[in-house]
């Protein structure tokens, strides 16, 4: 393969496969390229909390070595990759991007990490977040935060923040984030990359630092639609050790990736849309034009009504906060110092939470489930933007507390669906915007295909930030 080494370093997974597989490419090559581009870039981007360059170079060597003497074992065999700071990985330190875990080290890895490995891929290290997975971005916490490759002045979204940034900018050819409200798809949305937010119970969060055990999904984060799948590939399954894990047939992912949408039925939200008082005309200017090209290949779009949207937010945000407080509550009465102000701010909202307050959104959540599952027997996908304006600096991040925005994507933590962030246009700034689309519980291949369709068909996913 003769290109450059900036372009080796934006290779899709499912290219760098084809390559080490027939032996055209080394997967130390590739590494080095990647490691040089951390070297030069990350010191601006602040993407890597631990970067674990020589247990890279070992790994590398091996899955070289196994690749020469016909032992390959996949489509991850030997790709470079890197973790959100909060799965555990047996001797290298598990952060959370937060003081109070700065120098943690588990002695086991999280069972995704685990697979990952199995499945042959290079861990480069672990990438920044939000605090927790709950903090907002503090430019003046224990870690520098993470910054937007297509302007750093500008947030990537969080809480899978380094790796939403780490993928835009070229640093690492895939990762896996976590979406407690939107985590995999907001930093996906905003970086320019694709997010697969999994049905609920797909991936184990066993050895996954907890924010909300009923709403957290591990899940892939790639620079393309295909890549996304074959992570999940290695990830999905059943695991006894989360009690939360379903124990479900695992399909192959990407068997029928490039079969198409037509026929299939969208359904688009626009008079809840109409309502949302912050989505960026951009945005919704871009998502329109985006249901016309899912029609132009074939998909039914029709307008639906969003179930129960006025009390999504409320019911999501309600569970969120009371179940994060009741994870942190010991750490925080002991070591209220040792958390960053803003994390603090939102976390403290907990104690004002009772249990009638939560119990009320339980019978929410179920309320809300049912009527979704009614919407999804008379369509396949439900197509909205997913996140409502593009990326902001950290100075406006800082003015606007997190309850006076809305999420478009909580609605799907909430029910558990999968649903996925593609690239799907750009603003007058030349900042990303992401279309989300969002199945039934398990149909993630079918959630996977219909963004392969809308991302080949556009050449959103060919755009990269200058840096």
């Amino acid at each position: 393969m003769s290109i450059t080494t900036e372009e080796l370093c934006f290779q899709p997974i499912s290219a760098l496969a084809e390559e080490f597989r027939s032996r055209r490419l080394s997967p130390v090559e590739v590494l080095d390229a990647y490691l040089e581009r951390v070297a030069r870039l990350d010191d601006r981007l602040h993407t890597f909390i631990t970067l674990t360059a020589d247990r890279a170079r070992r790994e590398a060597r091996q899955a070289e070595a196994e690749i020469g003497r016909g032992d390959y074992c996949g489509p991850l065999h030997g790709v470079p990759i890197a973790l959100k700071d909060l799965y555990n990985t047996a001797g290298i330190r598990t952060t959370g991007n937060s003081q109070l875990l700065a120098d943690s080290v588990p002695d086991e890895d999280s069972t995704c990490t685990r697979l990952l490995s199995e499945a042959g891929a290079v861990l480069m290290g672990k990438l920044t977040m939000h605090e927790f997975a709950y903090g907002p971005p503090e430019l003046d916490g224990y870690f520098p935060p993470a910054r937007n490759p297509w302007d750093p002045e500008r947030i990537p979204s969080g809480s899978s923040s380094g790796s939403g940034a780490a993928l835009a900018a070229g640093l690492c050819a895939g990762s896996l984030g976590s979406d407690t409200g939107g985590s995999i798809r907001g930093p996906a949305a905003v970086c320019g990359i694709v997010g697969h937010k999994p049905t609920y119970g797909l991936c184990s969060r066993y050895g996954v630092l907890t924010l909300s055990w009923s709403l957290d999904h591990a899940g892939p984060m790639a620079r393309s639609v295909e890549d996304c799948a074959i992570l999940l590939q290695a990830i999905a399954g059943h695991d006894p050790r989360d009690p939360a894990s379903a124990d479900v047939p695992i399909p192959d992912y990407r068997a029928d990736i490039g079969k198409g949408i037509a026929g299939l039925r969208v359904g688009a939200p626009l008079s809840y849309l109409d309502t949302v008082p912050d989505l960026h005309p951009e945005t919704f200017a871009a998502y329109r034009t985006a249901l016309a090209e899912l029609e132009r290949l074939g998909a039914k779009v029709e307008s639906v009504d969003l179930p129960e949207a006025k009390h999504i937010e409320v019911v999501g945000n309600v569970i969120l906060t009371a179940e994060a407080y009741n994870y942190h509550e010991a750490n925080l009465q002991a070591h209220p110092e040792l958390y960053g102000s803003r994390f603090l701010g939102r976390l403290r909202l907990g104690a004002l939470l009772s249990a009638t307050d939560y119990l009320t959104a339980a019978r929410g959540r179920a309320r809300i489930n049912r009527a979704m599952d009614q919407l999804m027997t008379r369509i396949d996908l439900i197509a909205m933007p997913t996140f409502v304006y593009p990326a902001v600096t950290f100075a406006e991040d800082a003015a606007t507390p997190a309850w006076a925005r809305t999420s478009l994507t909580r609605p799907f933590n909430v029910t558990g669906q999968p649903a996925i962030s593609v690239p799907c246009g750009f603003s007058s700034l030349g900042l990303p915007i992401g279309l989300q689309l969002a199945g039934r519980a398990f149909e993630d291949a079918t959630v996977l295909r219909a963004a392969h369709a809308y991302e080949q068909a556009t050449e959103w996913r060919t755009r990269r930030p200058q840096l």
